[in-house]
């Protein structure tokens, strides 16, 4: 099952949960995709 929940705060890309797994990182209030997540580390 495939579940949108939001977009990513700094690309914008849509995040979904798939199969009970979210596709991102949840950030404080925000969410991000794992690509923007990785390189907001740096």
């Amino acid at each position: 099952m495939k579940e949108f929940v939001g977009h990513c705060f700094i690309c914008k890309k849509e995040l979904y949960c798939l199969e009970g797994f979210f596709d991102g990182v949840v950030a404080g209030e925000q969410l991000l995709c794992f690509t923007c997540s990785e390189g907001n580390e740096e």
